[in-house]
């Protein structure tokens, strides 16, 4: 069994250990909360502190809190030729400021507190020092996922920031959308099976194949419709994305 200890007690970190707990070959020993909270899923036999100096030895150690604070937390381990992951889409493996080898264990996905997820489908980033590591990592992420990759500190910056466009912003077209069938009192339940159409498209085509719409075939008179339809906000964020899509330089 390969002992990990997680070192968070947030999002990512409540899910990865939900799913560690379903492994046969990984064990998580211990886990590292701040405020020393306890969490409902954990069996009895894993170990709950929030003192650094009293972390369990462990094959794997796994930052899993916020970005910003990964560098200032990582100073205060002492885990000297220990392997140490973060969790971090933006952040790059030389963020890791502690004394120990280092590596990236990324998993793909936008990961509510109640949610359930199959880790299964979840794609998990990878990037270490050296080989050995990587493989280390590589075992533990197919013990839990199918959707394995390896990407570099350069590549994954990437991905996250293409993530957030597909994702963050998707979504808060959605809340848009949402915003405007609350205020005209249709139910915005009449999108969601347009909304998941759209997502299923792209699986079969390219996402610039699948782009429909009065933008796509610069229809003037529709696009000047609904801007009359939107406040000043919305008309914004209507004129921008239309531009990008139909490059129409009369908006």
């Amino acid at each position: 069994m390969i002992k990990v200890v997680i070192l968070g007690s947030g999002n990512v970190a409540i899910h990865l250990t939900k799913a560690f707990l379903k492994s046969k070959k990984i064990k998580v020993i211990q886990v590292y909360s701040r405020k020393n909270n306890p969490i409902f899923f954990i069996k009895k036999n894993i170990e709950i502190t929030n003192q650094l100096n009293k972390l369990k030895d462990a094959t794997l150690y796994i930052i899993a809190i916020s970005d910003d604070s990964i560098s200032r937390f990582s100073k205060q381990l002492n885990l000297n030729n220990k392997l140490v992951v973060h969790t971090s889409g933006s952040m790059a493996l030389q963020d890791l400021q502690c004394n120990a080898r280092k590596g990236v264990f990324y998993p793909l996905q936008t990961l509510s507190k109640n949610a359930k997820v199959s880790f299964k489908k979840i794609p998990i980033c990878l990037e270490s020092e050296n080989e050995k590591d990587y493989k280390l990592l590589e075992k533990i992420a197919n013990s839990i996922s199918t959707k394995v990759y390896k990407v570099n500190s350069e590549q994954r910056k990437y991905l996250h920031l293409a993530a957030v466009f597909v994702n963050n912003f998707t979504n808060h077209l959605y809340k848009i959308g949402h915003d405007i069938c609350t205020e005209k009192e249709v139910s915005f339940a009449i999108l969601k099976p347009l909304i998941q159409e759209t997502a299923k498209k792209i699986k079969h085509l390219s996402p610039s194949k699948a782009q429909t719409g009065p933008a796509k075939r610069k229809d003037i008179k529709t696009i000047k419709n609904h801007l009359n339809l939107l406040n000043k906000k919305q008309q914004e964020i209507y004129k921008l994305l239309t531009k990008s899509i139909s490059h129409l330089p009369i908006l």
